[in-house]
């Protein structure tokens, strides 16, 4: 008997249970959607993840301006409570002020030429027939748009990195579909055939210079100004010992082991989101790439700001349609990726600093044995 013979998740589980003695009982509790709209295979059940709340985050952006409280999927103790003096002290403070700014998913195929020559005329081709290529993607889908070509060749290989608009979806699924087409197009008419549909000059679920400098998904900011009574009150530390913290940890140890993450823990906030949000916890990757910037003010207030290049979200497909995730959107109070977006920015801002805070303050260590053992 093989899993993919049988045909519910209720099947499945008996089969394992009897097979390997396992005990599914949670799991098959745990399951709360129709299985029929789960895309997942050979699904058994599900796990259930524990959720807390940290808020309320003032964020002001172009689309969202209030008060918003934030869901976070983790079973990292103390996460929750240090993002939440995070929105403590930037509520404190008047707030976060929010960008989202939407690059594009992206799906990079790569063609073997056999020569120069003919990366040069496969080059040539694509630059000459953007209109065409542009029609043939936007047959795929009516939620799609695409926004721009990039071809790169090596040798006798040439690279693309198509971008597309996949509105308020993360996308990929849409963008591979509409990419494959646009690789048939071009093999039909070239000659030239398509080594693989994604060659990784996407660049997909991996940290890369490329996402840093040219962006994927939703780039982001947030930035606050703590006053230092609001510093000292609530982070219980001052700008100044905040500011050589973030020197020492996020620039400068950043740089001595080459990181792609300028900060202290984006991804920890970026995973908990994503997991309540039902994102694809894979792109994680991306989200945890960024710069943190500090600086002390004139009247000692601590400026304090995070830039995400590459995060990929979205409100509309996937794991977003789960019950449980579709409650906790329901909750944040967005409708549209651009909204979540821009409160993702406020939530990492938080998460960040209160970390920094801790570590300046020397706190680290206890409040983890306090709320995560």
């Amino acid at each position: 008997m093989q899993l993919r013979n049988l045909t519910t998740a209720a099947e499945r589980r008996a089969f394992l249970i009897e097979k390997h003695h396992a005990r599914l009982d949670q799991v098959s509790k745990a399951l709360v959607d129709d299985e029929s709209k789960i895309h997942c295979e050979n699904l058994i059940g599900a796990i259930s993840l524990p959720v807390g709340v940290a808020g309320p985050l003032i964020a002001v952006g172009d689309l969202v301006n209030g008060e918003f409280y934030l869901p976070l999927a983790t079973t990292e103790g103390a996460l929750v409570a240090s993002v939440n003096r995070g929105c403590k002290a930037t509520h404190d403070s008047g707030g976060v002020r929010v960008l989202a700014s939407k690059a594009g998913t992206t799906r990079g195929p790569v063609f073997y030429t056999g020569s120069l020559a003919e990366s040069k005329r496969l080059k040539d081709w694509i630059s000459s027939h953007l209109p065409e290529i542009t029609s043939k993607a936007h047959e795929t889908s009516r939620h799609l748009t695409l926004k721009d070509i990039t071809i790169k060749p090596l040798a006798d290989y040439v690279f693309m990195r198509i971008a597309f608009d996949t509105q308020d979806a993360m996308g990929m699924n849409m963008v591979t579909i509409a990419t494959q087409v646009i690789v048939q197009f071009i093999e039909v008419e070239t000659g030239i055939s398509c080594l693989s549909v994604a060659g990784n000059f996407d660049i997909d679920k991996k940290p890369a210079w490329l996402n840093f400098i040219n962006n994927r998904g939703f780039t982001l900011w947030a930035e606050a100004t703590i006053p230092a009574e609001v510093v000292k009150s609530v982070l219980k530390t001052s700008a100044h010992d905040i500011f050589e913290v973030w020197l020492g940890k996020c620039m400068l140890g950043s740089a001595m082991s080459g990181s792609l993450g300028y900060n202290a823990h984006f991804a920890n906030i970026i995973a908990a989101l994503f997991a309540s949000t039902g994102q694809d916890l894979a792109h994680v990757v991306e989200g945890s790439m960024g710069v943190t910037t500090a600086r002390v003010t004139d009247n000692n207030s601590l400026y304090f700001s995070v830039y995400l290049p590459a995060v990929m979200i979205g409100t509309v497909g996937g794991g977003t349609q789960l019950s449980t995730q579709r409650e906790i959107q329901e909750l944040i109070g967005v409708k549209t990726s651009s909204e979540l977006a821009e409160i993702t920015a406020g939530a990492v801002l938080a998460g960040e600093l209160s970390l920094l805070a801790s570590l300046a303050q020397g706190t680290l260590a206890t409040a983890h044995k306090k709320l995560g053992r």
